[in-house]
Order: structure tokens, then sequence, then C-alpha cells
């Protein structure tokens, strides 16, 4: 896998926690909060996981601390597995 795309990671959020009534992961939720689509840091603990695992990346933690969108954790996913497939 090159690149993680919105749709993977939604999927994967649905999976791990579920989905939030009356959020809308289908709309445009690049720029939204996290906290505001209703996902906290345990959701994004177990997605992060489970990236890690099966596209063989490991994440920064202090930099994941930081993504707070999706957008945010997107970068942080696809520049991990950029570098892996130059390595």
């Amino acid at each position: 896998m090159d690149r993680l795309e919105l749709t993977e990671l939604t999927a994967l959020l649905r999976e791990s926690a579920g989905e939030g009534e009356g959020t809308d992961l289908g709309g445009d939720v690049l720029d939204v909060p996290f906290l505001d689509l209703g996902y906290d840091s345990l959701a994004l603990l177990q997605v992060t996981g489970i990236i890690e695992r099966d596209y063989g990346v490991f994440l920064d933690e202090e930099a994941l601390d930081e993504a707070d969108t999706p957008r945010q954790y997107l970068d942080l996913v696809n520049r991990a597995l950029s570098e892996r497939a130059a390595a």
C-alpha cells in the first residue's frame, strides 16, 4: 500500500470505535477535529495499531498527538508509507 485514503481511514474508525449519532463520515471531514467527529485518543490509538501492524510502518507518537484532524493524520501515515517505500 502506497497511500492511506480518507475512505480507508473512516472505515478503520468505524470498525474500531463505531460511528457516533449525527456523525457523517461520508461528508467533507478532512479538516474536522476527531473530537468533533466523536473519536477520542483511544479510538485513534486502536486505528494506529491496526495501521502499524497491517502496513508495516511505525508512527511517531508525538506527531500523532498533534494530528487532530483526518487530514493531519493521513499526512502523517502517508509520509511514513512513503519513507518505507523509499527504504
